[in-house]
């Protein structure tokens, strides 16, 4: 099924192209909520200090801006530095990545940001509050928001800034998101948004996970062309086999620009630290952020993956400080540091 016409094709110079992820940053942001109809109690106090450690974290190299519950503002601002800018606005949840825009801009040097129609993954969580998140940001950022024929998030969204994207079908082409949109219909799209000329697509996986197997858990740019995808080596997982074939596919793949791809694969850990490990636990490496200054990366309490993680990251990027942080309480909720951040290019 193809999506309603597009738009007439921008003039000259006006096409928008989302950059890459380690390109210079205005600012990076995220959102601090951990509401009780989403977290146990148990876990809400934990989930903000882990969301204000990444923040204060990121705030050394980059400015951060934090979405934050007006009942939650006092403690947002006990817990963060005077480094993240904290502004009230009603949120359900913390995971920004999807939330929010998707910062574009153009060769004129404008910015513009792009809203996906967050229905809360395909209508699994209440998202009202969240459904807001992307028009607030693009307010606050004084840009024009772009308006999406698309639904999907920015977790299932991976771009090298030179035209390739690495996107998951089990996200995008999933009847609870884009019932009926063909793939081509869907590149179009994407295509023209986000200015790319190639998508290189993965299958992901339908079901097992709250977000039908975003992207950035699989596969993303370290850099054009250097692509750190992720390993399981339990053979009890769901994603023992995904992340193999994703592997041979993206081995096989060439970018917009002909290019092979180099894969650095990084395996997950083999233990985490028990307190709060659990099925929804989100183990795994791939899941960083990147800043054109740093890398933040979760670790797990398994000594020999954590620094081997660390290891292969640093040899590609080694004008980067690699920054690893105890993120449990947030990966017991499916997530890891790219899912609860988004970065606005300078």
């Amino acid at each position: 099924m193809p999506l309603p016409t597009p738009a007439p094709p921008p003039a000259p110079g006006t096409s928008w192209q989302m950059p890459d992820e380690g390109s210079a940053q205005r600012a990076i942001w995220m959102a601090f909520a951990a509401r009780e109809f989403i977290w146990s109690g148990e876990l809400r106090t934990p989930v903000h200090q882990a969301l204000a450690r990444i923040a204060n974290a990121i705030s050394v190299y980059t400015p951060v801006k934090m979405l934050v519950n007006p009942a939650d503002a006092a403690t947002a601002r006990q817990l963060c530095g005077s480094n993240v800018q904290l502004i009230e606005h009603a949120i359900d949840d913390l995971w920004m990545r999807d939330t929010g825009c998707v910062f574009v801009r153009n060769a004129r040097g404008e910015r513009a940001a792009v809203g996906f129609n967050f229905n809360g993954w395909g209508n699994k969580q209440p998202h009202a509050r969240d459904a807001t998140v992307a028009a607030r940001m693009a307010e606050l950022a004084g840009v024009p928001l772009l308006r999406s024929r698309l639904v999907l998030e920015g977790g299932g969204i991976e771009v090298d800034g030179q035209g390739t994207a690495l996107i998951t079908e089990s996200c995008v082409l999933n009847e609870n998101r884009n019932p009926g949109v063909s793939k081509a219909a869907a590149e179009d799209e994407l295509k023209r948004l986000l200015g790319l000329q190639k998508i290189v697509w993965l299958p992901g996986i339908v079901g097992r996970d709250i977000t039908d197997g975003h992207t950035d858990f699989y596969a993303r740019f370290l850099k054009p062309g250097v692509v750190a995808a992720a390993l399981d080596n339990d053979s009890r997982s769901f994603d023992h086999a995904v992340t193999r074939r994703h592997l041979e596919l993206l081995r096989q793949a060439t970018d917009a620009r002909g290019r092979a791809l180099r894969i650095v694969a990084l395996e997950t850990p083999n233990q985490v630290r028990p307190a709060y490990a659990g099925k929804e636990f989100a183990a795994g490496y791939v899941n960083f952020l990147l800043t054109d200054k740093a890398l933040f990366l979760p670790q797990f309490g398994d000594a020999v993956a954590d620094q081997a993680a660390r290891a292969a990251l640093a040899a590609e990027l080694p004008q980067h400080q690699i920054v690893q942080l105890n993120i449990d309480a947030i990966a017991a909720g499916g997530g890891g540091i790219h899912c609860t951040t988004q970065q606005e290019p300078a």
